[in-house]
């Protein structure tokens, strides 16, 4: 099996359902990976529709473009999705109508040792999903007080024995480097020697981290709006995530609750102002099939909002 056809999109129904990308449509899939989702968006465009594809790791920007390379219609770029107006602004493209994230850490990502993301497979502790970017978590576990290894662990990957973790993990340290991800695993399943049903002792631990080394909610955070203000009236938003931390962020945003005017004053519906988007529907999560026939879709949920039609002013707020 090639590696393109190993992988299965998440929600892959769903997302095409929500964004119902025309034939003639602008779109960007600010999360390429490995294509399934952008194949089957480019597969709704027609002859004149056009597909914009980000991806921060590179040996997936490789990937991408071998794949899609011979298509006039697409473009791939190089690019972290918190620079998605700048991009857009260097390919000459002033709006689009569909946009769609697909959050977290990648299944080539996960299955390739080498890059430091599994606690399954023993591999170079690196946890980057652009390994020339940025230090990795070997380096800044090397380096960090544990204070702040025990705040990451808790804030970022919501354990709680974070702090006994941290401690164990600055002893080990002390006595060698800890470079290998079967290493911090081991650590971490000394501490945490009960799991949760069908959880790794080392779970929360790894995506606590794992947010923290790409500054992953940050991202996030400076995406949306840029998002947002890129969409032509009328156009869709699509974000699939995998934790609560990210799903919050995704909701608030979705809600537009900076634009509505504060609780308790005295307006009656018609008086208050418009919002520059809002959400469609309620989130939609995998089903049993599909759960059953890819379990990394057991956590995901998608959230979709919609640009205002009225041509209210939506701002990129830096």
């Amino acid at each position: 099996m090639d590696e393109d056809s190993a992988h299965v999109p998440v929600l892959l129904e769903a997302v095409l359902a929500a964004l119902a990308p025309a034939p003639g449509a602008w779109c960007v899939d600010v999360t390429g990976g490995r294509g399934g989702h952008s194949a089957t968006l480019l597969a709704r465009l027609g002859t004149t529709g056009r597909l914009l594809i980000l991806d921060r790791d590179p040996q997936a920007v490789a990937f991408l473009v071998q794949r899609f390379g011979d298509d006039a219609r697409v473009t791939v770029r190089r690019a972290a999705f918190s620079h998605l107006a700048e991009v857009l602004a260097g390919e000459g493209w002033d709006g689009v109508d569909a946009i769609l994230a697909d959050l977290g850490v990648s299944s080539p990502q996960l299955d390739e040792a080498q890059r430091g993301f599994s606690f399954l497979r023993d591999g170079p502790l690196d946890m980057r999903m652009d390994p020339e970017a940025g230090m990795s978590a070997a380096t800044w576990l090397a380096a960090a007080e544990e204070r702040e290894i025990s705040t990451v662990l808790r804030d970022y990957g919501e354990e709680r024995f974070a702090r006994p973790i941290a401690r164990a993990i600055c002893r080990r340290r002390a006595v060698a480097p800890i470079t290998r991800t079967g290493d911090l695993a081991e650590i971490i399943a000394t501490v945490l020697p009960r799991r949760e049903p069908g959880q790794h002792p080392a779970t929360r631990s790894f995506q606590g981290i794992r947010i923290y080394i790409n500054e992953e909610l940050a991202e996030l955070e400076r995406f949306l709006p840029q998002a947002m203000a890129a969409l032509r009236p009328g156009g869709r938003l699509a974000v699939i995530s995998f934790h609560s931390l990210e799903d919050r962020i995704v909701k608030r945003f979705m809600r537009a609750d900076a634009f509505r005017p504060a609780p308790g004053l005295p307006l009656r519906e018609d008086q208050l102002p418009p919002l520059p988007w809002h959400a469609v529907g309620k989130a939609q999560r995998a089903g049993e099939e599909e759960s059953r026939r890819n379990p990394r879709a057991r956590s995901a949920v998608l959230r979709v909002a919609e640009k205002s039609l009225e041509g209210v002013p939506c701002v990129v707020r830096r």
